[in-house]
């Protein structure tokens, strides 16, 4: 969806909830729920490839669906935020990037580690941060790993992170991967034997990426 930036194909149906991502799950049902008013911000933070991307546009998705369109969801991978705060600085365009960010009621950053050490940024996003807030709108913010291990984060941002609910996902449990490849052969309408599939999650441990990959 162009005006979201969300990708219509991640819904929370088709994300598979184990041991490894419960709390998560949970914490995101909650805040498409209450959506500015349960967790904010929610920041979710686990290794590559275990679902991040998936959850965080699974919940603008339910969201947008929801709320019929009335509330203004905005995916951002975090390179694209900085592109605009760099574009934004060489055009002295600050003013069309403040109003871009801040009238929306939900804003959905993912990889947000790679804002750290960018200075003008990370000053950029703690403005935008603080006025969603301030306004009761939802955050949701993905990374690779928890506020305190980012090491070039500023302090402030971090306090700010961690001010909400944070929650990680870990690597998924053998039931869970076999899930996972049911799930995937269902959707695709492959005819694949049990044995193999079984085969496949006592193999591939660490990445739902991979996983589906290999199957």
């Amino acid at each position: 969806d162009p005006k979201t930036n969300l990708n219509p194909r991640y819904t929370l149906e088709s994300f598979i909830v184990g041991s490894s991502n419960e709390l998560v799950s949970a914490a995101v049902q909650a805040v498409v729920k209450e959506v500015g008013r349960k967790y904010n911000p929610l920041f979710i933070h686990g290794g590559v490839g275990l679902g991040k991307t998936h959850l965080i546009q699974a919940a603008g998705n339910e969201i947008a669906k929801l709320y019929r369109g009335k509330i203004n969801v905005l995916y951002v991978p975090s390179e694209k935020f900085i592109n605009d705060v760099v574009s934004a600085i060489r055009g002295k365009r600050t003013e069309d990037m403040k109003k871009k960010y801040r009238d929306v009621d939900v804003l959905i950053i993912d990889d947000v580690q790679f804002i750290g050490g960018k200075a003008a940024t990370e000053r950029e996003f703690f403005y935008t941060f603080n006025a969603l807030y301030e306004n009761n709108k939802q955050i949701i913010i993905s990374s690779d790993r928890p506020p305190e291990a980012i090491p070039t984060l500023e302090e402030r941002l971090r306090s700010r992170f961690k001010g909400g609910m944070v929650a990680d996902i870990t690597y998924p449990d053998y039931e869970t991967r076999l899930a996972i490849l049911r799930a995937k052969t269902q959707e695709k309408a492959w005819a694949v034997e049990e044995k193999t599939l079984e085969a496949i999650a006592a193999k591939v441990q660490r990445n739902i990426r991979e996983l589906e990959g290999v199957l």
